[in-house]
């Protein structure tokens, strides 16, 4: 540019690109690959991502893909934040939990979290936790009129309101000022335990909590609408924001029918919500709650002031792995960052060993610095609702707020949250939905880093004290981990009887590029097991494989190489291999139209992407195992 030239914009320099023009270079990028020969709208197609709830993510999205306009923050639906300001002026609320049944050492634990970031405590109190007796020892030297108090009691949730409502008076902190939530959640009691014997009762118990709260203690929310059981029952993310719409609506019945006003109900909720790995969904999930609740709040009368859901998100459970604890950092760092970029007001980070037992004091410190490095170092609550306006963010939020709507109308449709878990509707659904998840997860269509992808099977397992067990009778509680942590068990116990895992040898035959693709993908799934993999440093042949076989101390093998070359020397070195004794042959690849030669030369499986991961490798433990 001169002096004499005007400016132009960057952009200017650059023809207009249109859709059709983005769709034509995706059909060439295809057809090398090879993987399909289809064009225009079929050639993005084949590049979309199908999620559960029946959602479907594509590969671009456009000013033509947007959703309804979001709004304002602060201002119904409540898309972009439950207030105006966000979380701009002092941070989400950094909340860390203690299921310490110790009172003394929930104690530590508690200062020592409140002098290093924590803001909030959220303590489990009576079965799992410490007894409602104890709850003053566990909170002594908490300055109840700085740090929130959130309980998590059970069926001892009244107990435990009524002796935390006297420590604060007893403090002499106002009542008035007290901030928290005193966790009474009768419907979420009986996802958890499936015993409704006491539920009428329960449901009164928390009417005259929350009418306490709203004439004594303004700042403290009676009630929590617990949506974890549904998530760690295996729920998706529209199930799990329509049984917490389904449970909200039940609360504010009750609430209402007390006598209290539908503002003063809705003030008296806090919605509890899991934060995964998956970034985008969990920013449009609570982002697609707000909307929810929003036009829930709407349909029954409060006012726009009262709308605006309160929510804590608490890092998955299921994503958390038992195998590799170290990956957990990993994830609750973007399931944290998601919870904040997603607008929850409360934020808790479970530290990565939470899966394994009581987290020692390392584990909590990473946990709460997760949090401090997103407030302080990131700034993300420094803006508000950083995803709004991503045509992708807001074409996700208005997909899932549908999905869980319809979930909600089904709930609703069959008698509300009370009736559906008694019938078992819920549970049935739930279960299914687990069920289409478990098998990708076992195909590896859903890839655990450290577990089913690039296992460390020589790292020394991580132990912790163990943890109380949690209520249980209810909805289960499932881990992504689970079957994955079945084989590594059985591996772990041959160790224990033998002095060795259990043992494959993988057979590279041919050049190296021939063969180097299939034999990490093979060495990956096999390790997915617990089974070791052992190799020559070179490639072998019908003539050396059984000397080299003998050598591994395996007692099956795998065959790794190209279709030419499996063409070539596949049947010769899988008869080899069965005359030196191996009890089982495998194949990295599909066997496409020689399926029968090579089964006839001794050929017992074939394993490739997208095989049922967890039955092959239950089958080559079940011949490897000690007897």
């Amino acid at each position: 540019m001169t002096a004499e030239s005007p400016e132009l914009p960057l952009a200017a320099a650059f023809p207009d690109a249109d859709r059709e023009q983005w769709q034509r270079l995706v059909e060439g990028v295809l057809r090398k690959s090879g993987v399909t020969e289809a064009s225009g709208a079929a050639a993005e197609d084949a590049l979309a991502t199908d999620l559960q709830d029946g959602i479907r993510i594509r590969p671009l999205y456009t000013a033509e893909d947007g959703a309804a306009a979001p709004g304002h923050p602060g201002f119904p639906p409540f898309v972009r934040a439950g207030r105006p300001e966000g979380t701009t002026v002092a941070g989400w609320d950094v909340r860390q939990r203690h299921v310490h049944t110790d009172p003394r050492r929930a104690n530590e634990s508690v200062l020592a979290d409140l002098e290093n970031g924590v803001s909030s405590v959220w303590l489990t109190v009576g079965d799992g936790g410490v007894p409602v007796s104890g709850l003053e020892q566990a909170l002594q030297g908490v300055y109840l009129d700085l740090a929130a108090v959130v309980l998590d009691a059970g069926a001892d949730f009244a107990a435990a309101a009524e002796e935390l409502l006297r420590l604060y008076t007893a403090s002499g902190a106002p009542l008035g000022e007290a901030a928290g939530c005193l966790g009474a959640d009768p419907l979420g009691l009986l996802a958890r335990t499936g015993d409704d014997a006491k539920l009428r009762l329960q449901l009164e118990s928390a009417a005259r909590l929350a009418e306490r709260c709203t004439a004594e203690a303004p700042g403290l929310r009676a009630l929590a609408v617990d949506a974890l059981p549904y998530h760690e029952a295996g729920g998706s993310a529209a199930e799990e924001l329509g049984t917490s719409l389904a449970t909200g609506v039940g609360y504010l019945r009750q609430l209402t029918g007390a006598g209290l006003g539908i503002d003063d109900a809705c003030r008296q909720l806090e919605f509890r919500y899991a934060a995964t790995a998956d970034q985008f969904l969990t920013i449009a999930k609570l982002r697609a709650a707000r909307r929810l609740w929003a036009r829930v709040a709407e349909v029954c009368g409060a006012s726009p002031a009262a709308a605006a859901q309160r929510q804590h998100a608490v890092t998955s459970t299921v994503m958390m792995t038992r195998r590799d604890p170290w990956v957990n950092m990993l994830r609750t760092t973007v399931a944290g960052l998601s919870a904040g970029v997603g607008g929850a007001e409360a934020v808790t980070v479970l530290p990565f060993d939470a899966a394994l037992g009581l987290p020692d004091a390392f584990a909590r410190r990473i946990a709460r610095n997760t949090q401090s490095v997103l407030l302080e170092e990131s700034h993300l609550s420094k803006v508000i609702d950083p995803a709004g306006g991503s045509w992708y963010v807001e074409s996700l939020t208005d997909e899932l707020a549908r999905a869980a709507w319809a979930w909600f109308q089904e709930i609703e449709g069959a008698g509300g949250q009370a009736a559906a878990l008694r019938s078992g509707m819920i549970a049935g659904r739930l279960a299914e939905t687990w069920q289409r998840r478990t098998d990708d997860l076992a195909r590896r269509r859903e890839p655990i880093t450290g577990v089913s992808e690039f296992p460390h099977l020589a790292e020394p397992p991580v132990h912790r004290e163990p943890a109380p067990a949690p209520i249980g009778g209810g909805l289960p509680r499932v881990r992504r981990d689970d079957a994955y942590e079945r084989l590594r068990s059985r591996s772990d116990a041959h160790l224990a009887a033998s002095g060795a895992r259990p043992k494959v040898f993988l057979a590279a035959l041919g050049p190296v590029a021939a063969h180097t693709a299939r034999l990490a993908f093979a060495a990956n799934l096999f390790q997915a097991g617990g089974i070791e993999t052992v190799q020559e440093p070179g490639p072998v042949d019908a003539e050396s494989v059984a000397e080299a076989f003998a050598r591994s101390g395996a007692r099956t093998a795998c065959l790794c190489a190209s279709d030419a070359v499996y063409g070539e020397q596949a049947a010769g070195v899988a008869a080899a291999l069965k005359s030196a004794g191996a009890v089982r042959v495998h194949l990295a690849g599909k066997p496409g139209e020689r399926r029968e030669e090579f089964t006839a030369a001794g050929v017992d499986s074939f394993v490739f992407a997208g095989c049922d991961a967890v039955e092959v490798l239950s089958s080559a433990l079940d011949v490897m195992e000690v007897a």
